[in-house]
């Protein structure tokens, strides 16, 4: 287990895809599944504060020092337990499981280099395998959900291992049972699991199938690749089609934060290489892409009673979706809100401000170099604020915040 003192340990913004964030008082990383629950579990019999980083995409933390433990797992294997793929459904289904600090996209990458469809889909998405499940990660017509067979945790509540079924997971828009055991409300801390969910991921099987072909689902993505949705292609092709639609919006990490002391070892070389080759054939130079340093998608889509959805203007987006409770709701966009708003692609709240939209999204709130927690948070509240002001919704951020509160009260 490699353990750092405050004076040796990387800051938030070392850790994160945004690099931003304070000091960290103790940083370990653990190489072993036992290393993994010793850790979290020296965290909670002292009563420390416990954050279980992944790959720091989906995580905005304040510029104060975090006076407790950041756990990394650095346990990072893939998998095949299957000696042959057993047919289901008239389908070879591949079981693959992967070690919850496996990097996402080295995951993804694995699975296509071996044949297998399912998450190509989600190509390209920052993080790691066990945020993945926390998140229900999802994209151009894929969710992590669809995959999943199962996760194998540890119950920081009953302190013992569990296996949870898909099922148990709880699946929703991103969202699952494990991060709301982090909230008592959307965007609202919990008073017990929180920046870390009651369950903390060890390891998730993927259910696969063993087919050279994906079905393209989503529009966007079709249009990239010139055929029409629901047209099987190469899952090959998707995936590169995939990473070229989300390196032209920005939303891809920026491959130059992996030579940052702080982020080696955590992703697989030659994948970092080929990332930076495509990076710098896509921008043109070597120098960094500030719209990639950003935590993804800032907020959520809205889920809103029909009610309120019928108050929005007649060309707003309008999906079909479940309330919390299961009744029917309306899901609507919340980058059409953001822009239509008055929020374009690179607002800043002033001139030259360190922080600003993304100049490709208009829902990646970035650090355009030298910005701090602080300036973010100045961002998003006005882009929260300004949202609810013209159209009456409030929209929630999808990252964990830690030490600030962007939610409305």
């Amino acid at each position: 287990m490699n353990i750092f003192p405050s004076s040796a340990a990387p800051t938030f913004a070392d850790l994160t895809t945004i690099g931003v964030g304070g000091p960290i008082s103790r940083f370990v990383e653990p190489v072993s599944r036992v290393g993994i629950i010793e850790a979290v579990e020296d965290a909670d019999r002292a009563g420390l504060p416990l954050c279980v980083i992944g790959g720091g995409s989906n995580m905005l933390a304040a510029d104060d020092a975090f006076e407790g433990i950041v756990v990394r797992d650095g346990c990072r294997a893939i998998t095949v337990p299957d000696e042959a793929a057993p047919v289901e459904n008239g389908e070879h289904v591949v079981h693959v499981n992967a070690e919850a600090g496996c990097n996402w996209d080295d995951f993804v990458a694995f699975a296509v280099g071996l044949g297998l469809t399912g998450v190509e889909g989600l190509s390209g998405i920052p993080g790691t395998v066990g945020a993945s499940v926390v998140q229900n990660i999802g994209a151009y017509g894929q969710e992590v959900a669809a995959s999943v067979e199962s996760a194998e945790v540890w119950d920081r509540e009953t302190k013992r291992v569990q296996c949870l079924s898909a099922a148990d997971l709880r699946f929703a828009y991103r969202s699952s049972a494990l991060k709301t055991s982090m909230y008592a409300a959307p965007g609202i801390p919990g008073p017990r699991f929180f920046p870390t969910p009651r369950y903390v991921v060890l390891s998730v099987t993927f259910r696969l199938i063993h087919r050279s072909y994906g079905e393209v689902s989503n529009g966007q993505l079709a249009k990239a690749l010139g055929v029409g949705v629901g047209d099987k292609l190469d899952t090959a092709a998707i995936r590169e089609a995939v990473l070229v639609v989300r390196a032209a919006k920005g939303m891809l990490e920026d491959a130059g934060r992996y030579a940052n002391p702080a982020m080696q070892g955590t992703k697989r070389e030659e994948n970092i290489r080929a990332a930076l080759a495509s990076q710098q054939a896509t921008t043109g130079v070597e120098e960094p892409d500030w719209d990639r340093h950003s935590c993804g998608s800032f907020f959520m889509n809205p889920i809103l009673l029909p009610s309120a959805a019928a108050a929005l203007p007649a060309d707003a987006p309008r999906f079909p979706a479940n309330a919390a409770d299961g009744s029917s709701a309306v899901k609507t966009s919340a980058a059409w809100l953001i822009d239509h708003a008055g929020f374009h692609k690179g607002y800043a709240v002033a001139t030259g401000a360190p922080a600003a939209l993304s100049s490709r999204h208009t829902l990646a709130l970035t650090n355009r170099g030298g910005a701090k927690a602080s300036d973010i948070a100045a961002l998003s509240t006005a882009v929260r604020d300004g949202v609810q002001s013209a159209y009456g919704v409030w929209l929630i951020p999808e990252p964990v915040v830690i030490g600030m509160n962007l939610v409305a009260d």
